[in-house]
């Protein structure tokens, strides 16, 4: 053979073999376990108000911050869990605030507080949490982890009031294993779209699982404690002789933030 010719084909052999091809045709890495992976949906519709919007956001921040979270998730099996933080509003209001992150100790969990310290919020009109739900869950099946329980937690000041029902969502959410638990805001009076006794709601209509609770918060100064308490409780390991909520109350009254819109506007 030529020399020239032998350079040649040695060259194309070394394109056909370097790191980066070895690198494509080796497996994916294989998913991280961790004790939960969680889902924190939060509502950013018109009628959160801006200091609502900042309290809100502020909860999470201080509650990844707080020495009692980092030590509820180094006592778990694994001692870590998955995390993504999402923003929601009407049907087609979503917005992926941070991606899925493993929070494997303090210095991890200070991170994604300050993370969401330095992203903006968004703002939209229309409440769906049959939205948020379904969000969460394709979320939650597209997350490269392996986790023990799957969680989405739902915060918001209204009732569903755009996409479908709400109970469609969690009922499917559910019968895939995902638990659904609820931070109802209620420090206002019930007003234009809003509905009486909306942790009622959420108990009836929109928590799903084993386990599943509603901590609701009614005052300014409780946000961060409520937050932080939701957050220690999902990540404990569910108590044994915990009960699997569904709703209780009838259709109609799941429906009440659609009826109440239908109302307003008229319809």
């Amino acid at each position: 053979m030529r020399p020239w010719l032998y350079g040649l084909s040695c060259l194309a052999a070394a394109a056909l073999w370097s790191p980066a091809s070895s690198h494509a045709q080796t497996a994916e890495a294989p998913p991280e376990e961790v004790d939960v992976a969680l889902v924190l949906a939060v509502d950013v519709s018109y009628s959160m108000d801006l200091d609502e919007l900042a309290l809100q956001r502020n909860g999470y921040i201080e509650a990844f911050r707080s020495r009692e979270l980092h030590d509820a998730i180094g006592k778990g099996a694994l001692g870590k869990i998955a995390v993504t933080y999402v923003e929601w509003a009407g049907g087609n209001f979503q917005f992926v605030v941070r991606p899925w992150k493993v929070i494997d100790g303090p210095g991890a969990a200070i991170a994604f507080a300050e993370e969401l310290g330095e992203a903006p919020t968004r703002r939209g009109r229309r409440t769906s949490i049959s939205g948020a739900i379904d969000l969460g869950v394709q979320l939650l099946e597209q997350a490269h982890v392996t986790a023990m329980r799957r969680v989405i937690d739902i915060s918001g000041d209204g009732a569903n009031n755009d996409g479908r029902p709400v109970t469609a969502a969690r009922d499917e959410a559910g019968a895939k294993g995902i638990a659904i638990n609820g931070l109802p805001v209620m420090l206002k009076q019930a007003g234009y779209f809003d509905i009486d006794n909306l942790d009622a709601y959420y108990s009836d209509c929109v928590i799903t699982g084993i386990g599943a609770f509603v901590v609701p918060i009614r005052e300014k100064n409780q946000f961060v404690e409520a937050t932080k308490t939701k957050l220690l409780r999902e990540i404990a390991e569910a108590p044994a002789d915990a009960t699997i909520h569904k709703a209780q109350a009838n259709a109609a009254s799941c429906l009440a933030g659609e009826r109440q819109w239908r109302d307003r506007m008229g319809n």
